[in-house]
C-alpha cells in the first residue's frame, strides 16, 4: 500500500483495517489498489500525480453521470488531493473482468460484451456532457505527442518501429468524413467489463467515456477479443452487437487513434 503519509488524512483511519493489493491487469495510467476489509467488503483506490487535466476527477464525474443513466459502474465514495496526488475511492462490482473469466464460454463472453455496449450506445448523446468526438481526440493526441507522452514501444505489432509523428500524419490523412455518434466507453476492452454468474455487472475504468463514434468502442473490443479469445470470435461479437457489415477501415482508424492514449 502507499505510505500512510501519502494517503489523504481523512482516509487513514477509515481504511486502516483494509488489506491493500496492487492491481496489474488493464492499461490504466493510475496506480490501482484492491482493498479488502476483515468482513469481506471490497473497495478500490486509484491514485496518480495531480496534473492538468485531472484524469481521476474526470473519471469520477463520468461515473457519477453514468450511474444516473442506469448503466452499472462503481459508485464514487470519495475524491481527494493530497501529497501532490489525486485519490479516488470507489466501490467494487461483483464478479470478475471478462479477460480473467476463463470459466465462461467464449460465446457467452462475446454476447456479454455486445449486450453491454448495445445498452451503453443506446443512451441519448444529447444528455452526455463529455465530448470525445474526433476534433477533441485528435487535438488531445497531438498534445500528447508534443509532450512526449506517446509510448512508441507499445504500438501494435503492425506499427512497431514507427514514430508517433508518422502515425499522427496518418491519423490526419485517414480521418473519416463522418461520425456515427454514441455514448462510448472509450476503452472497451475485456478487462474493463465485469460479469458474475454469466451476467454483466458493470463497466470500470470509465475515464475516457464520452460522445464518440461507435467504432471507438467496437475497434477496441474487436482487438481485445482477438487477443483474449481468438480472431474467430470477432464475427460472432459483431453479429451479437447487430453490425452485419462492419466498416473495416473505420475500425482500423480507431485502433490507430488509440495508439496515442
Amino acid at each position: 500500500m502507499p505510505p500512510q503519509d501519502e494517503l489523504p488524512p481523512a482516509w487513514r483511519r477509515r481504511l486502516a483495517h483494509y488489506q491493500w493489493s496492487r492491481q496489474t491487469i488493464g492499461r490504466s495510467s493510475a496506480a490501482v489498489f484492491r482493498l479488502t476489509a476483515p468482513d469481506g467488503t471490497v473497495l478500490f483506490v486509484k491514485t496518480e500525480p495531480v496534473s492538468p487535466p485531472d484524469a481521476l476527477a474526470g473519471e469520477a464525474a463520468r461515473l457519477r453521470w453514468l450511474a444516473t443513466r442506469g448503466i452499472a459502474c462503481p459508485h464514487v465514495l470519495d475524491l481527494d488531493d493530497h501529497a501532490d496526488r489525486q485519490w479516488l475511492l470507489i466501490s467494487a462490482l461483483p464478479g470478475h473482468d471478462l479477460a480473467s473469466s476463463a470459466h465462461l464460454p467464449a460465446a457467452t463472453t462475446v454476447a456479454l460484451v455486445a449486450q453491454a455496449l448495445r445498452a451503453l450506445h443506446a443512451l441519448d448523446v444529447r444528455d452526455c456532457p463529455f465530448d470525445h468526438r474526433l476534433d477533441h481526440r485528435i487535438a488531445a493526441a497531438h498534445a500528447r505527442m508534443i509532450a512526449g507522452a506517446v509510448d512508441e514501444t507499445d504500438f501494435d505489432d503492425e506499427r512497431l518501429g514507427r514514430t508517433a509523428a508518422s502515425l499522427f500524419a496518418e491519423l490526419l490523412e485517414r480521418r473519416p468524413k463522418t461520425e456515427d455518434l454514441v455514448v462510448a466507453h472509450g476503452d472497451a476492452c475485456l478487462p474493463n467489463m465485469l460479469a458474475d454468474d454469466g451476467r454483466f455487472t458493470g463497466f470500470i475504468d470509465c475515464g475516457r467515456l464520452g460522445v464518440a463514434d461507435r467504432c471507438q468502442d467496437l475497434a477496441l473490443a474487436d482487438w481485445s477479443i482477438r487477443y483474449n479469445l481468438g480472431a474467430a470470435w470477432v464475427e460472432p461479437f459483431l453479429h451479437d452487437y447487430g453490425l452485419s457489415d462492419p466498416d473495416a477501415d473505420r475500425l482500423a482508424y480507431y485502433r490507430l487513434l488509440d495508439e496515442f492514449f
